[in-house]
């Protein structure tokens, strides 16, 4: 009897539970319908939404009708145009949009005005208007004393007032032209083949002539210049500023005969000096005077002007050798 009772429970208990757990899985399902429910119908509700602002964003670009006008029997009422919906657009877009009028271009020749008026502009008196400024002269003031200007010194200048471009051929060998000699080949046809000159001894202070051989000692000057003149650098050599002098054939003393240098520079045996290898012994004036009527540069130290004169006189009697600059 006992034992029948206590299935009896068992079974009641089971029941109970079933019925428990049954229960929570509907009520879970109901949750969850409900849930999907309202998410439909808030989508639904915000479709909805977005329909009605289109509807009145369409309804406010249609314009406002106005009232028609009566039309007489007599007259046909015109064919109404298609609507056309512009876009809405920016103040600053139709100002860009219209183009300035055009007005014609007119420029006027600088030289003969001195105002200019920028183009397309309507109204020239509101516009302003660019000057040319020419700026006046100051007035001049007062200079103090200065000394009166030299004239610059040209190398290749003229000989000065009063002195022409010829003198007289003071030796057979020299030009009429200041500064200049006869070309080798013209000498040798003259049969002027040897080249004299005035001597002075610095002991004995006698004066006698030498002469040189035209050939021999232009060939030796020649060749000197042309084994060692990339190595002058425009200066002229030591053997150049200090030439060893002669020996006195009256004391015999070494190094002691002096050529005889006029004081007027058109008178200078030119030549004479090239061949004995003395234009050393004239000044730096006088060398300047042979450059200067020569066409070659005379400023600088007395090595430059002496470079430039040695190679002068041998161009001239030889305008094809190895003397250029």
């Amino acid at each position: 009897m006992n034992n029948q009772q206590e299935d009896f429970n068992q079974e009641i208990t089971r029941k109970r539970k079933s019925t428990t757990t049954v229960t929570t899985n509907n009520s879970s399902k109901r949750i969850n319908n409900n849930n999907n429910n309202n998410n439909q119908n808030i989508n639904l509700d915000h479709y909805d939404q977005e329909d009605n602002d289109l509807l009145a964003l369409s309804l406010s670009v249609r314009p406002a009708s106005r009232p028609r006008r009566a039309i007489p029997d007599g007259e046909t009422s015109p064919s109404p145009l298609p609507l056309q919906l512009s876009q809405p657009c920016s103040m600053q877009t139709r100002l860009v949009s219209q183009s300035p009028p055009q007005l014609p271009l007119q420029i006027s020749p600088s030289h003969s005005h001195s105002l200019y008026i920028p183009p397309f502009m309507p109204d020239p008196s509101v516009v302003p208007v660019y000057r040319q400024e020419i700026p006046s002269p100051a007035p001049a003031a007062a200079a103090p004393p200065s000394r009166p200007l030299r004239p610059r010194r040209n190398p290749t200048q003229a000989p000065g007032q009063g002195k022409g471009d010829t003198v007289p051929a003071l030796y057979p060998w020299a030009t009429t032209h200041r500064a200049t000699v006869h070309n080798l080949n013209y000498l040798l046809s003259k049969q002027i083949t040897t080249i004299t000159g005035e001597m002075q001894c610095k002991k004995c202070e006698k004066q006698y002539e030498m002469g040189y051989d035209l050939r021999d000692k232009f060939y030796e000057v020649g060749r000197f210049i042309a084994e060692n003149k990339s190595s002058m650098h425009d200066r002229a050599p030591s053997v150049w500023m200090n030439p060893v002098l002669p020996t006195c054939k009256f004391c015999d003393q070494e190094n002691s005969a002096k050529p005889v240098i006029p004081d007027k520079k058109k008178q200078i045996n030119w030549l004479f000096l090239l061949l004995g290898q003395l234009l050393g012994c004239c000044t730096l004036d006088q060398l300047k005077y042979f450059c200067k009527h020569t066409k070659n540069h005379r400023t600088g130290a007395k090595d430059r002007v002496l470079y430039l004169t040695y190679l002068g006189l041998c161009k001239q009697l030889d305008p094809n050798g190895p003397f250029g600059r």
